[in-house]
Order: structure tokens, then C-alpha cells, then sequence
């Protein structure tokens, strides 16, 4: 026994070394190490391309760390100065606060590297999201935005297909079906709603921000609110707490307020028929599709050297021209080379980038408390459209909510 007990423990002793000591394992200082968000299904694409990269048998290969909770991380590697990121894939809205805190390295030297990477190659919003002042701090891969599926047998069923003869659903046609769906049957669900409520402040003319200042309890986003509770009170919304998301594609909802990227998830539902618009609005005259943009960034390293600095050029020339993989993730490519390319038209979000209208439509926030606004839709948002709270009430938790996070100076929080 005795014998036996200590043959356990000499085994759990060696894999204790073993495991730290590939903890302590050193990166090659060769390989570019990039740190992205991606824990859904698009992780995969972007570890294609990577691969696809280094079969190129680069100088400096890129090895792809999908990093949960990232923005937490970023912050503890750099308050640390251990194990910076060569470079990394943030969202827009993170960019000006990010700027402004000193994290960020200018792509300077890339560009001068790349005399391809630059704003004419690139979707305009993608691009400019990146430019704080005259300097450019990231090179974007996509654009993200918001977009409305419908239920094509659906539509001809309530006779409602003409909705999209100017390729906007206004409020008053969505509210033209009061009382003329079959039980179970509803317009439109909540998926993404607090991207729809920025569109549509957007659409009324107003913004989330006035002279620096948080702006939540607006006229704007007042009407917004009254609006879709309109729909809702109509018995038009999917009922707060169902998913409508699954209702969609089930056969029981018209419209889906989701993202562009969840294409790919309707394409796999057998027998569901169903197109793309953009998000539901006022009037056809004006209309936003609420957007975001991941974007490659260095996070300030003293450790980068110029040679692995040029590495990241090489490889963001060869995202530039071979970023066709990112699509099947159901991404707007912000590369021109590729989203101008016939084979991009095959992809449903190509429907955004068909026309200058449509692109004028794809609205990226660069505000620098953004995501604190985001939050605060994201919390409360639901409980004031389906009456739990007040909209008077709501909108000024959501003020308050925001002016303490900015308060308390907590720029962590993942959105």
C-alpha cells in the first residue's frame, strides 16, 4: 500500500512539473502572437485564414489566441507590462477611450510598409473608426452591423410583402397587422433590440453623446422608446423572456432584428425561406443599421521589435487580399478588394454594401462611452418596452447609470 501511495504521488508530481513547466514556456520570439474575442462560431474562420497565412511560411508566423473576457485582460497585461499581445482585434467603440489612456500604437509604420493599407482601400466607417485626430491606430477587417431577416412565406401569407417595395418596414406598416396574425404568429421579435434603439435615435436625428457628455434621456430616445412599445402593446413583439430568435426560425415570427453575422445560423434551418432588409424605421427617407467594426491594433509593447512590426504589415497585407474567409462568418469584409469581388455578392450581408445608400446606412459609434450606454440599453431596455418600469423612469436610470460608470472611471466592461 505504502508502495503504491508513493507511486501516485511520484505520478502527480511529474505532471505538476510538467504542467508548469509548459506554463512558463517561452513564445518564439518570431511568432506573432494576436489575441482576438472570438468565441463563437467565427473563431474558426479567423483560425482558416491564420493557417492559411502561415502556410505561406511567413518570417514571422501569427499564432491566434482566442481570449475570453480580452478588454479585462488587455488592461492586466498592461498594468503588468507581461505577456503584451503583438497584436490584437478590438472593437471600435473601444478605440477613442483606448487612444486617450495611451494604449495603443499608432500604424504608423505599418502603413509606410504597406503602401496598400490605406483609407481607399477600405470601407469609409471601417477605416475613419480607426483615425483618432490625424493618426491612424488600427486596420480594420470588417464591419458588423445590425440587420432585419423576414419570413418570405410569412409575408405573403399577411399580405405584407409590398413592406418591402422601398427596402424599409416603417412603424406604421409593422402596425398595419394589429389584430390580423394568427395566435402564435407575431411581427417581429427582440433580438438585438438596444442596437435598434440606437438606429433609431439615429433615424430622429439624434446621438448618443452632446459636446463629450453622455446623452440617454433625449426626446430621441424618448420617442424611440414610445414607438416600439407601441408594437409591443399591440401584441406585435414576441413576448419578453421567449426566444424570439428560435421563434424566427421556427416559422413564427416575420421580422428578426439580428445581426448580420446570424446568416449563417438561418442557412442551416431546413426550409426556412427568408431574405434580408435593413432595420425597421420611421420613414423610408431615413434609415440606420446600427454597426461596429473589429479592428487589428497594437496594444503599446516596448518588446515589439521593428522586424515583428513589419511581420504584422505582411500579414495585414495578406488580410487585405485574402479576407474572403471572413465572409462565410456572415462579416462585411471592409476590404474593397474582397467585398467588390463577385464571390462576395454570393454572401447575404453583400445585400449592405449593394448600394451607397446601403452603405451610408452602416452606422459605427465612436463615441468613447459607448459601451456604457450599450450596457445600460442592454439592462434596461426590455423592462421599459414591455412596461415593467416607466419610460420617464427608465430613461433616467439609464442617465444616472452611465454618468456613475463614467464616474467610477470603470472601462473594463466587454460589449
Amino acid at each position: 500500500m505504502v508502495f503504491k501511495k508513493w507511486i501516485r504521488l511520484s505520478i502527480v508530481a511529474i505532471a505538476t512539473i510538467l504542467v508548469f513547466s509548459g506554463c512558463g514556456k517561452k513564445e518564439d520570439p518570431n511568432t506573432i502572437v494576436f489575441w482576438n474575442p472570438l468565441t463563437g462560431d467565427d473563431g474558426a474562420y479567423m483560425d482558416n485564414m491564420v493557417k492559411a497565412y502561415n502556410k505561406t511560411e511567413p518570417e514571422f508566423p501569427v499564432k491566434s489566441v482566442v481570449t475570453s473576457d480580452m478588454y479585462t485582460k488587455i488592461y492586466t497585461v498592461l498594468n503588468s507590462k507581461k505577456d503584451v499581445p503583438d497584436l490584437t482585434l478590438i472593437h471600435a467603440d473601444r478605440v477613442p477611450g483606448f487612444v486617450k489612456a495611451d494604449m495603443l500604437e499608432p500604424m504608423t509604420e505599418v502603413l509606410k510598409e504597406k503602401k496598400e493599407i490605406n483609407a481607399e482601400n477600405y470601407l469609409p466607417q471601417a477605416w475613419t473608426a480607426g483615425t483618432v485626430g490625424d493618426v491612424q491606430f488600427t486596420v480594420p477587417l470588417d464591419i458588423h452591423s445590425s440587420a432585419m431577416y423576414y419570413n418570405k412565406d410569412l409575408l405573403k401569407k399577411y399580405g405584407a410583402e409590398h413592406f418591402l417595395d422601398d427596402n424599409v418596414v416603417t412603424f406604421d406598416e409593422m402596425m398595419s397587422l394589429k389584430g390580423k396574425l394568427d395566435d402564435g404568429d407575431y411581427l417581429v421579435n427582440n433580438a438585438l433590440l438596444s442596437w435598434v434603439i440606437l438606429a433609431e435615435v439615429i433615424n430622429l436625428g439624434g446621438d448618443i453623446q452632446k459636446d463629450g457628455q453622455p446623452a440617454v434621456n433625449t426626446p430621441e430616445m424618448k420617442q424611440t422608446f414610445e414607438s416600439i412599445k407601441k408594437i409591443v402593446d399591440a401584441g406585435l413583439m414576441t413576448p419578453n423572456g421567449e426566444d424570439g430568435y428560435l421563434m424566427f426560425q421556427s416559422g413564427n415570427v416575420l421580422f428578426s432584428t439580428d445581426g448580420t453575422w446570424t446568416s449563417t445560423a438561418h442557412d442551416e434551418v431546413d426550409g426556412l425561406n427568408y431574405g434580408v432588409t435593413n432595420i425597421y424605421a420611421f420613414s423610408p427617407d431615413k434609415f440606420t443599421n446600427r454597426a461596429s467594426s473589429h479592428m487589428f491594433s497594437m496594444l503599446k509593447n516596448e518588446a515589439r521589435t521593428d522586424e515583428k512590426e513589419k511581420g504584422i504589415a505582411d500579414f495585414l497585407e495578406y488580410v487585405r487580399e485574402n479576407s474572403i474567409e471572413w465572409a462565410k462568418a456572415g462579416q462585411i469584409v471592409a476590404s474593397k478588394e474582397v467585398v467588390e469581388s463577385p464571390e462576395f455578392k454570393n454572401y447575404k450581408q453583400s445585400y449592405f454594401t449593394s448600394n451607397q445608400k446601403e452603405l451610408d446606412s452602416l452606422h459605427i459609434f465612436t463615441y468613447e462611452y459607448y459601451p456604457y450606454i450599450q450596457e445600460a440599453l442592454d439592462t434596461y431596455g426590455l423592462d421599459i418596452i414591455y412596461g415593467d418600469t416607466t419610460i420617464d423612469e427608465g430613461l433616467t436610470t439609464m442617465q444616472k447609470f452611465v454618468e456613475d460608470k463614467i464616474a467610477e472611471g470603470d472601462t473594463s466592461k466587454e460589449k
